[in-house]
């Protein structure tokens, strides 16, 4: 079980391949958990709106999508603003990290 969970944690935390990095409204390219908390921290709240409203959200649909974390995807879905957010992915990076 143990071998599994890092396993598991390890593929969530890992690069994507190039044709499914995520291309953010604002010019930058995010191809991990830990890339993508680090630009949830600098981003703008315009870049933020974009890529996550009422309408939808991009980064829930890209960690469920590509990454394949549902319990990181469904958290982003929750969020109400970037902060919010941030504190998902952070909390969730320290989790996956942890068990490698």
């Amino acid at each position: 079980m143990t071998k599994i969970l890092k396993e598991h944690a390890e593929r969530r935390l890992a690069p994507v391949p190039e044709q499914y990095v995520f291309w953010c409204h604002d010019g930058q390219i995010i191809k991990s958990i830990k890339e993508l908390k680090e630009a949830l921290e600098l981003m703008s709240d315009e870049t933020y709106a974009y890529h996550a409203n009422r309408e939808k959200n991009d980064f829930s649909k890209w960690i469920r999508d590509i990454i394949g974390d549902e319990k990181l995807a469904r958290d982003l879905s929750k969020s109400l603003d970037k902060h919010q957010a941030y504190d998902h992915v952070k909390a969730r990076e320290t989790f996956l990290l942890g068990k490698i």
